[in-house]
């Protein structure tokens, strides 16, 4: 099947979701420098990122397919909390989680015949979390690559007290916005 675009991601849940909804793409992750520039707000943050993803894949191409990409941020404080760096980093991010909202900003790009974003906003609610309970979700390997050292799609659904919002945008790609903008450049989900 010929793709209708380009994924400038290399997040195999971004691209599960983009089959959930039947988009077929090409994966062609960019290596960007993310980090937040001083006193630039999270949301800016996740917008800016997530347009320099599609601006610097759409650079490299050589056909005219759009480019599709996104960043997902969770945000505690007023703060980003990125990946954990080791298990202390992931023991002190699920510690300011536990028993706690955030947020989860989850920005789109799409570069077509035009640039268009997207953002979306969710409220995620952990249960209070115990230390074993911590250090045993990171001797399981799912925490060490995701924002907030967490997968909601994962083991920390259990954690999970309650979520306002996109559930497919804490997971890195909402779908009600994409297929917004897939809907701009032409690319309708049902037809």
């Amino acid at each position: 099947m010929q793709p209708h675009i380009i994924l400038a991601s290399a997040s195999p849940r971004r691209s599960e979701l983009l089959k959930q909804i039947g988009i077929s793409h090409r994966i062609m992750a960019v290596d960007i420098d993310e980090t937040p520039f001083a006193n630039e707000s999270p949301l800016a943050y996740v917008e800016r990122v997530a347009a320099e993803k599609s601006a610097a894949c759409q650079a490299l191409l050589n056909d005219n397919l759009p480019v599709l990409s996104a960043d997902t941020s969770v945000i505690c404080d007023g703060q980003i909390m990125g990946k954990p760096l080791d298990l202390d980093h992931a023991i002190s991010m699920l510690s300011r989680l536990s028993g706690r909202s955030h947020q989860v900003y989850s920005a789109v790009s799409l570069r077509g015949d035009h640039h268009w974003q997207a953002l979306s906003i969710s409220e995620v609610t952990f249960k209070t979390l115990s230390a074993d309970e911590i250090i045993a979700y990171w001797q399981t390997g799912e925490p060490c690559d995701k924002a907030g050292a967490y997968a909601i799609q994962g083991l920390a659904s259990t954690f999970i007290e309650s979520i306002t919002g996109s559930f497919s945008g804490v997971m890195g790609l909402p779908l009600y916005e994409t297929a917004q903008l897939l809907a701009k450049q032409g690319i309708r989900v049902i037809t």
